[in-house]
């Protein structure tokens, strides 16, 4: 408990030592300016991240489905049905975290 305590305040204390330099942009600052590299590391750790939640959700899903399957294979129909929309919900999770990182980067009018 004391590690993951400690893992977190260290994380906060660097976030907040490096956002004064992400923010701290000069004028007329070109694509190499710290708040776009801050953004493009952003908006990949976000849909690195939701990729990971949802491939892990998807796996978990489609593991009980098939375990639901094999026990009463009679109920197959159901179960694929109630499988294909529970798949389709989870991937439009992964679909909003690409929107939001793309906004994300859009929004650096430097990036592109």
């Amino acid at each position: 408990m004391r590690k993951r305590i400690a893992v977190a305040l260290l994380a906060i204390v660097i976030v907040a030592l490096i956002a004064p330099f992400a923010f701290a942009e000069e004028a007329g600052a070109g694509a190499g300016s710290v708040a776009t590299t801050m953004a493009v590391f952003g908006a990949a750790i976000g849909i690195g991240l939701a990729a990971l939640g949802t491939g892990i959700g998807q796996g978990i899903g489609l593991s009980k489905a098939c375990e639901g399957t094999a026990r009463n294979p009679g109920a197959s129909g159901k179960i694929m049905t109630i499988l294909i929309i529970g798949l389709a919900m989870i991937e439009s999770l992964c679909i909003y975290a690409l929107l939001v990182s793309l906004g994300i980067l859009i929004s650096q009018k430097s990036f592109f």
